[in-house]
């Protein structure tokens, strides 16, 4: 594994395998590796010819009073797991050198960043496609790779490559669990053991209203209900909503699909979900 610090080397080893005929692979991280991230590094080394992984964090998605300066971090142990799962390049760059002083452009997509996160966390979104758009400009991959656990950042992706003509594939990969349910995050390393227990009923949450829902319930206020009657009460929830999977507005009553999603604070650490409701036509 060839570790990248530089824009630049990163341009040109791109270019070298671009000229070769090959194929990239991208999967953009913020470090601090877990099962969900390497779920995404093997389907991605399944798929290209050559494998490039990004670790940076990324400071234009935190807001005031976030966690930017405690994000959570080993990259010691990252660059081991990384190397076992045969990357070929590791993009390491600096703020500076992905933000110099005269930084000054800033992708926006709209819409689809009003609701969920990003009413909560206003200017996340534009960071993140900021961020994204830079490393496909920097990496030219053939195909990038995203886990589903956020699905409006998913969604938000994939309008910006719609709407930026980037030839790019762009991959949605399914959320991998802890054991008692709760989706990995790097920030699951701050709940302590109590705290974990508490927020494993997220998704016991999601699979109630999931439930319901496949038990014919329609309207989103009644498979809310019984979807929070499941939450522990050390939960303190952000948004518990069902929406338009593709304009991501909150729906009155659902159709034949649905996104369920839940942003909660447990403890100081803010976790998110989401569950697809959608009839079972096997």
């Amino acid at each position: 594994m060839k570790i990248i610090n530089t824009i630049d080397e990163m341009r040109s080893a791109s270019r070298s395998i671009k000229k070769e005929g090959k194929t990239i692979a991208l999967v953009p991280t913020m470090g601090y590796l877990h099962d969900g991230h390497l779920s995404l590094v093997r389907e991605a080394g399944k798929k290209c010819d050559y494998l490039v992984v990004t670790i940076f964090v990324n400071p234009a998605q935190f807001g005031e009073g976030e966690d930017l300066k405690i994000y959570p971090e080993n990259l010691s142990r990252d660059k081991a797991l990384l190397r076992n799962l045969d990357t070929d390049f590791l993009f390491l760059p600096a703020a500076q050198e992905m933000y110099p002083p005269d930084f000054q452009t800033y992708v926006d997509v709209k819409d689809l960043s009003k609701n969920l996160c990003g009413e909560f966390r206003p200017g996340h979104f534009c960071g993140v496609a900021t961020v994204v758009a830079k490393l496909f400009n920097i990496v030219a991959p053939d195909i990038a790779l995203f886990g589903e656990k956020d699905y409006q950042q998913l969604r938000i992706i994939r309008q910006m490559v719609e709407d930026l003509n980037f030839d790019i594939k762009i991959v949605g990969m399914p959320i991998i669990r802890e054991s008692g349910g709760l989706a990995m995050s790097s920030r699951n390393s701050y709940l302590s053991a109590d705290e974990k227990a508490a927020a494993g009923s997220i998704y016991r949450s999601l699979k109630a209203g999931k439930k319901l829902f496949l038990a014919g319930a329609r309207n989103a206020a009644e498979i809310k209900r019984a979807a929070l009657e499941k939450a522990a009460g050390e939960v303190d929830i952000d948004y518990f909503e069902l929406y338009d999977t593709n304009s991501l507005e909150p729906l009155d009553r659902v159709g034949e699909k649905a996104l369920f999603a839940v942003a909660a604070h447990v403890g100081k650490t803010r976790l998110i979900d989401n569950i697809i409701l959608e009839e079972d036509k096997s």
